[in-house]
């Protein structure tokens, strides 16, 4: 299943309600869960990112559509990437010319 990695920014509405972080958060996962996807980790960090959470969803649409519902509720703003692991670079790397 496709990993994504997704760099979060509180948005001044997210900063103001901040204290509801928590049960965002427990909404995100039972939406990815929803979409037979798995929130494998969310961390709260410090510097350019507030957040960053790594997933697996079964499709880039699937993974488009839970972040678009979430970005629409204007609590957050996202940079996603599509992640590879070990095993999937060898394979990328063994086919190039």
């Amino acid at each position: 299943m496709p990993t994504y990695i997704i760099l979060i920014k509180y948005t001044a509405q997210g900063s103001a309600n901040i204290k509801d972080a928590p049960d965002r958060v427990k909404a995100a996962r039972a939406a990815i869960e929803a979409a037979d996807g798995k929130m494998l980790s969310y961390h709260l960090t410090m510097g350019q990112y507030d957040g960053v959470v790594t997933l697996e969803i079964p499709s880039d649409e699937a993974a488009a559509g839970i972040l678009l519902a979430i970005g629409a509720q204007g609590n957050i703003s996202t940079e996603t990437m599509r992640a590879f692991t070990e095993d999937e670079m060898v394979g990328i790397v063994s086919n190039l010319p």
